[in-house]
């Protein structure tokens, strides 16, 4: 008997809570659905119920009658736009805008608190709790109204697609306009301030932001086109996309960088400091501490001998020629776009493949090297995009886009086919003659979007930093030692501009370059003067670049050497470097890769 009372309680038990799961999904089913969040930002605000005077829903109305009620509405939290949340039907109208109920995973300060409670269906497991298990499941359905959640009808949309809300961005930061969804095709330039009207978009991201809005635009022509923008370089007022940024001062500071005369390569205060995102790029870990080797295009085919003192020492990094006056290898993207470059060029795919192979397997960090600005053989196809001056365009301009794009996909490819982990690009700047050739204003720099120079030069950086981190590798940019000097240089140089940007900045204080009694016969004090003045301008960035540093590796001057550089020369610099606090490693120049002079200074990449 016992035992038959115990089984009818079991069975009352489980047909109690087999009822009670079916009332609340049945609830369930008739007073909510999903919806997703929508708005023209990246978060969407939720609110909830201050002081209101509410009609609850009673029970047992009809599910298809939505409680409406008016009252006073207060900020709960906010939603990432794009995420699901669950509509009810139950809504309340204030000040004439229909709000809906909804259950959604706050991101504000007061989430916890404002979600509801979920049902504790286990919380009795006799047949007499089966009656309070019901109870508290409808509680849950229709809690209490302090505790409901409120989303507009506006920011509750049927599908994912419906949820960007924006029908114009404004530009926060000069954004290259792209000809495609995907790829480095340039179709125009959109400068700070710049109001751009939204046509649609790609890809909305976890965040809730958008990565590349449709714009339309009007080409210089006057005419109407549509292309894409990154969404992280817009702002979504106008008031934003004017504002200077930088929480630590930098834009304040750049104000009173001036030199005291015009240098013509523009003002720091019209640069852009807003800090550039650097996350660690999945499957390829940034060296931090580089302790590299340079090879120029020769030694970088030929690169056995090289390889035997990488293997003997703690060189973690190599530096590679793809371009420096000639091609390294026989590039697609130059035969397309620079064939006077590939038909110079110093190897074939597969022999610089095979010598990149074997230093890989050295377990070196690979960094290809690219001369941007500073290539006659392209300047010879294309002069429409060099400078004009004095009847000569030898030097294709940094501010025409042609020379952006195909330096940029030649990169690309390099990674692809090398599998670089790290593009460097050097001559990222106008000519040394750039203050003369302004100062005399018979130079035609096609400028064809008006920047300043510095500004291009910046603008390159946002560029190529774009589309290299999109191919999977990372940025470095070569700088004059002068360009940390607190002014911008007339060819367009100036330090946090660019180590705002890029992964790694590589300065080249050379000892015999710097002005004074002799300063290459003392390297530690010529370069820790430097290295103090660089390491301030780094303090002045939230993210600044690491500070991968270009050393002297030949005998001074170069002009008439007098010193020779042998190891003790070249840990000085390297202690100097360090003791300013430029951690990120050193690159010793030597334009022709002597070995013998890496074998006289070896020691220099131990640990």
């Amino acid at each position: 008997m016992k035992k038959f009372r115990l089984a009818v309680t079991v069975l009352i038990s489980l047909l109690l809570l087999a009822i009670a799961g079916t009332v609340y999904y049945v609830m369930l089913g008739q007073w909510h659905s999903a919806s997703f969040a929508a708005g023209n930002s990246n978060t969407v605000r939720v609110y909830k119920m201050h002081d209101a005077e509410a009609d609850a829903a009673q029970e047992g109305e009809a599910a298809d009658q939505a409680a409406e009620a008016s009252g006073t509405l207060e900020e709960a939290g906010k939603v990432i736009r794009g995420s699901r949340v669950e509509k009810y039907r139950k809504s309340i109208t204030v000040d004439g805008i229909k709000y809906y109920k909804v259950s959604a995973d706050l991101i504000g300060s007061e989430a916890d608190e404002a979600q509801p409670a979920e049902a504790d269906a286990g919380a009795e497991e006799q047949a007499e709790g089966a009656k309070g298990e019901i109870e508290e499941i409808k509680s849950t359905v229709f809690p209490d109204d302090s505790n409901d959640l409120y989303m507009s009808e506006d920011s509750l949309a049927d599908t994912i697609d419906d949820t960007v809300l924006e029908t114009a961005v404004y530009v926060r930061t000069p954004a290259t306009i792209y000809a495609d969804k995907e790829g480095p095709a340039i179709a125009s330039f959109a400068p700070k301030g710049t109001v751009l009207p939204v046509a649609g978009h790609d890809a909305l991201l976890e965040n809730g932001f958008i990565h590349k809005y449709k714009v339309a635009y009007t080409t210089l022509d006057g005419q109407l086109a549509e292309g894409y923008v990154y969404g992280k370089y817009m702002a979504g007022t106008q008031e934003e996309a004017d504002a200077n940024y930088n929480e630590h001062g930098e834009y304040k500071k750049a104000k009173k960088d001036k030199f005291r005369f015009n240098l013509y390569g523009g003002e720091a205060k019209n640069l852009d400091y807003y800090p550039y995102e650097k996350t660690p790029i999945e499957g390829n870990e940034f060296c931090s501490y580089a302790r590299t080797m340079y090879l120029n295009g020769e030694a970088a085919v030929h690169s056995d001998k090289y390889i035997k003192i990488i293997n003997k020492t703690d060189c973690n990094a190599v530096v590679m020629d793809l371009k420096d006056g000639y091609l390294a290898f026989q590039s697609d993207v130059a035969k397309e776009l620079s064939p006077t470059s590939y038909k110079s060029a110093y190897a074939t795919v597969e022999d610089y493949k095979k010598s990149v192979d074997a230093l890989r397997e050295t377990g070196v960090y690979l960094i290809g090297r690219i001369v941007v600005f500073n290539d006659p053989q392209y300047a010879k196809d294309h002069p429409e995009d060099c400078i004009k001056y004095a009847g000569s365009t030898s030097w294709p301009s940094g501010f025409s886009r042609g020379v952006w794009e195909y330096n940029v996909r030649l990169a690309q490819e390099a990674v692809e086919k090398f599998g670089f982990n790290e593009i460097q690009f050097d001559y990222v700047r106008f000519p040394e003659a750039t203050y003369d050739m302004s100062k005399s204003g018979n130079a035609d720099f096609r400028n064809k979007y008006g920047e300043e120079k510095a500004q291009a030069i910046q603008n390159f950086c946002f560029y190529a930093a774009d589309q290299l981190r999109e191919a999977g590798a990372y940025i470095s940019v070569d700088v004059f030692g002068e360009s940390a000097y607190s002014y911008v240089t007339a060819y367009g140089q100036y330090w946090t501009a660019i180590s705002n940007i890029v992964d790694a900045i590589s300065a080249m204080p050379y000892t015999d370059h710097f002005q004074g009694d002799e300063p290459w016969a003392h390297p530690y004090d010529s370069v820790l003067r430097w290295a103090k003045r660089a390491a301030k301008q780094q303090k002045r960035l939230q993210n600044p670049a690491a500070a991968r540093t270009w050393i002297t590796g030949y005998n001074t001057p170069y002009w008439a050497p007098s010193v020779t550089y042998d190891s003790e020369k070249m840990e000085d610099q390297i202690r100097a470097l360090e003791e300013a606090g430029l951690n990120g490693g050193f690159i010793p120049w030597n334009a022709l890769s002597d070995i013998n002079k890496y074998k006289q200074y070896k020691s220099i990449w131990n640990e």
